[in-house]
This record gives C-alpha cells, sequence and structure tokens, in this order.
C-alpha cells in the first residue's frame, strides 16, 4: 500500500491541512485518540487479517479502545502518532466486581459479559438529596496536582517531536461538561437544567476548574511538542441537539470559551480539535466564534451531517473537518465498491482547498470486518492525492 509519490513529511501535511492549504495528499488519522481509534475485539481480528503478533494495549477502558500498533500505522501510511497522559498515583479504580468499576469521579461503569465496551451505571450525584450545593462541597474530587498525570509526559512529547516527523496529537481529556451529566447521572442532570439551575452551575463550575487546571499543567509540560490536542464535549444526538441554543448558551458556551481560551494561552501553536458527536450543525458558528479550529468526527449519519459539500461550503474557511467515513452503515456493512464511493465522497465534499484530515467516524467496533478498515485507506490512498 505505500506509495512513491509523496513529497511532504506528515507533519507538514496534516499542518497544511489544517491551516486549509492543499498538500500532496489529504492527511490520515487513525488512532490518534480515544475517539478515532479501534475497538480491542475488531482491533484482533484487524491484527489477524493483517499478520500482525503485537500485544494489544488499551488506551481508553470504557470503550475497550486500542492503540494501534506502529507497524500496522506504517502500513495504513498514517499521518499522526497519539500522546496521552500519565495516570495519577493517588487513583486505582475501585473494582466492584469482574464487571463492574468506579472512576476517580465517583462513576461507575459496568460491562456486559459478551460485550468489551463499558456502559455507565451510576453516577455518584443520582438522587434528588445528592443535587444539592453541600454535596458538591463534600465530594473528594480527582486532584488535579497528582503528579502521576504528569510524569514523563514531557520526555514523551519531546521525543515524538523530534524523533519523527509525524503530527502529534495529545488528548489531556479535556471535558467538562459530558463529565458532569456522568456524574449526576443524565436524568437528573437534564432535569436539573430546568428545575436545579443553581447546582449545575455549581457543578459544572467545580469539574471545570479541575479539568482547567489539569489540562494547563499538562499543556505546559507538552509546549512546542504538539500540533493538536483535543478537547470534547458531546452536545447531539443522532436526530437533533442534547440542549436548546438557550440552554447552550447559559451553561456551556461562556465555559467552552474560558476552556478553549486557556489552551490557546498554553501553546498557541496547537490546533484545536473539537470532538463532538451527533447532530451539531447549529452549533458550529458558536464554536467558531470561541475558537474551535477543527471538528471531529463529522458523524455524517447524523441528522443535517451528511451533506458534507454544504459542511464545507458553509463552514469550511474556518473549520477543518476530522473524520467523516460513514461507520453507521458503510463501513460496517459496505461491500468494497461501497467504501470506495464513500471515501471518494468525502474527499471530493472536503479536501478542496485543504481542511480534511481523513478518518471514519469515531472508533471501529467489533462487527466491522478487518477487510472492510484495509478497503477504506486503499481508497484513501487512491483517491486522496491532490493536484490531478
Amino acid at each position: 500500500m505505500l506509495s512513491n509519490n509523496a513529497s511532504l513529511t506528515p507533519r507538514e501535511r496534516v499542518r497544511m491541512a489544517m491551516e486549509h492549504k492543499e498538500p500532496d495528499r489529504v492527511p490520515f488519522d487513525f488512532g490518534s485518540t480515544s475517539v478515532t481509534s479501534i475497538a480491542g475485539m475488531a482491533y484482533e481480528k484487524l491484527k489477524r487479517h493483517l499478520g500482525s503478533n503485537s500485544d494489544t494495549r488499551i488506551m481508553a477502558k470504557q470503550g475497550q479502545v486500542a492503540h494501534v500498533d506502529e507497524e500496522i500505522l506504517r502500513k495504513f501510511e498514517i499521518d499522526t502518532r497519539p500522546l496521552d497522559p500519565g495516570v495519577p498515583d493517588n487513583w486505582t479504580d475501585v473494582e466492584i466486581d469482574p464487571f463492574t468499576y468506579q472512576d476517580e469521579w465517583g462513576v461507575q461503569w459496568q460491562r456486559p459479559e459478551e460485550s468489551n465496551s463499558y456502559f455507565l451505571l451510576k453516577g455518584h450525584f443520582e438522587g434528588d438529596e445528592n443535587g444539592t450545593l453541600e454535596a458538591i462541597r463534600r465530594f473528594q474530587w480527582p486532584d488535579p496536582k497528582d503528579p502521576g498525570r504528569y510524569r514523563g509526559l514531557r520526555e514523551r512529547a519531546h521525543k515524538l517531536h523530534e524523533e519523527t516527523d509525524y503530527s502529534v496529537v495529545f488528548s489531556p481529556r479535556a471535558t467538562f461538561w459530558q463529565e458532569a451529566a456522568r456524574i449526576r447521572g443524565f436524568g437528573d442532570f437534564f432535569s436539573d437544567l430546568v428545575m436545579n439551575k443553581n447546582f449545575v452551575h455549581a457543578l459544572l463550575d467545580r469539574i471545570l476548574e479541575i479539568r482547567l487546571e489539569i489540562t494547563e499543567r499538562m499543556m505546559a509540560e507538552t509546549r512546542g511538542f504538539i500540533d493538536v490536542v483535543l478537547f470534547s464535549d458531546d452536545l447531539g444526538t443522532q436526530s437533533g441537539p442534547m440542549i436548546s441554543m438557550q440552554m447552550y448558551e447559559e451553561f456551556v458556551k461562556p465555559r467552552q470559551k474560558i476552556f478553549i481560551e486557556a489552551m490557546k494561552k498554553a501553546d498557541p501553536d496547537a490546533k484545536i480539535l473539537f470532538h463532538c458527536d451527533g447532530c451539531i450543525d447549529m452549533f458550529l458558528p458558536h464554536l467558531i466564534e470561541i475558537g474551535i479550529d477543527g471538528l471531529n468526527p463529522v458523524q455524517v449519519s447524523a441528522k443535517n451531517m451528511g451533506d458534507t459539500a454544504r459542511l464545507k461550503r458553509e463552514f469550511g474557511r474556518d473549520l477543518f473537518f476530522w473524520g467523516g467515513v460513514d461507520t453507521g452503515r458503510v463501513i460496517p456493512f459496505g461491500t468494497p465498491e461501497d467504501i470506495f464511493e464513500e471515501v471518494r465522497r468525502r474527499i471530493d465534499d472536503l479536501a478542496s482547498g485543504g481542511g480534511y484530515i481523513l478518518n471514519f467516524v469515531h472508533n471501529i467496533q467489533d462487527e466491522v470486518p478487518p477487510e472492510n478498515v484495509c478497503a477504506m485507506f486503499e481508497a484513501a490512498m487512491e483517491h486522496g492525492w491532490y493536484g490531478g
């Protein structure tokens, strides 16, 4: 699959695309973050298909998201490489039973026996009695100063930047909105947005304070060595936004603005990639206004998101797009011809003038045949060249 036509380094290629310039070809991403990789069981199938005997390392526990081995990244000519933070010294997830654990935010996760993914079971603040300011004060919050989070981070970032020519994508676990929903429990949280606003503001402020300190400390370590930093907060469902625009402007946007401004100050050269699933086109003007540089995953199966030519036309001057190859129908169930057509369409819609980094929409799941993963990158290499 390796080509002989490349004229840029992977880092140069990604940087040009993010700056809305046309590189030699569309850059490829796979495995740079826990939202752009592959689930563990699907990865085992892919390794067998490709004849890889490497051990599987897990990047994210909830979805059992795998690190993609360097051998496979090179085979698919991937232009990105991941940089992950360390783990805290003073917290170990509490094992409740073989299929259930509690994380440092007090959230319980459970995995069905037949699955490799964990699902939200219970938030620490669920129930009327826990929706109080006193409950927020009593909770033992994660320690943002825990040295384990930062140990070796600068050295790993420096090594990736100086010893490789790949684009370094850093995931500091920057989120606050979806963390609040998990901690409170989705049912209680969305009721609180109407009935218990003081609690919501206090909860969001406390989470923002902690996540912001962690992110600023981490980016002080990685400054000058990363190309992309990931910021995540889900705002959309398959058919529409999770909240009204009025609620977004009250609860989310001002805090997002604080977070983004802090990240830009911490490293002005790093592009901010915002991960948000679902139908979110109505939020894009606001996200552009407060400084988001790129959008992932461009969930084309969601309402209003499938017309990628429209998204490029309306928002492509301000945003680069990262993802876009349909994992709802085409990649799991399509033929090679279907996959080639899907890849061609997304490149035709999104790549003109730069501004497109190609990847699947979110992580590859267990039902995806490994042949289809390979077909996506084969199609990308065939269709992804600029200048004829």
